[in-house]
């Protein structure tokens, strides 16, 4: 089964895209379906960056497609990724990195929740990391809403990321509703 589109869960820092994506994984794997998973943050950490590409947004571009076919030497498969879709713009550059129509998901959390989550995340020896998401969730996750780019968003405070998982699967019609 070839895949017609990828899946991009979409959100701010925080809202519990990275654990999501892997439990997607688990519930593709559960149900025998080819599948490959993509969190795009580790496609541009790379420093420096290039004179040609301040952002990393074309290395990174070119990383994920390249990953993207190699994965799709193994067979036809479901992509999913996970990272942040501000704009219409880095929508296209994934799509057109992958080769294929994205349609997102958007993953919220109220702030109180979002900065528990952070705190849990960022040991005392990353404090400035932690400061830095702390400084720029709030604008992101306006940046995110305004932009209005995904077809489903879903409030992640108080679910677990199974069930979080599960939500997107059924959505998009990957498992049936046992699942």
């Amino acid at each position: 089964m070839e895949a017609s589109y990828g899946i991009f869960i979409n959100g701010a820092y925080g809202v519990g895209k990275t654990t999501v994506l892997d439990h997607v994984g688990n519930l593709l794997a559960a149900v025998s379906r080819p599948f490959s998973l993509i969190d795009v943050d580790w496609f541009h950490r790379s420093s420096p960056v290039a004179a040609f590409d301040p952002q990393n947004q074309v290395i990174e571009a070119r990383n994920i497609a390249a990953v993207w076919a190699n994965y799709q030497t193994a067979g036809p498969r479901q992509l999913v990724m996970s990272g942040v879709i501000a704009e219409l713009a880095d929508k296209r550059r994934y799509s057109e990195a992958v080769a294929l129509p994205l349609r997102s998901v958007r993953l919220t959390a109220e702030p109180s929740t979002v900065e528990e989550r952070l705190r849990a995340r960022y040991d005392v020896s990353r404090q400035a990391e932690l400061r830095w998401h702390l400084d720029r969730w709030k604008q992101l996750n306006e940046r995110l809403t305004d932009a209005n780019l995904d077809e489903v968003v879903i409030a992640t405070d108080g679910l677990g990321s199974a069930s979080v998982a599960s939500l997107i699967a059924r959505h998009f019609g990957l498992v049936d509703a046992s699942h």
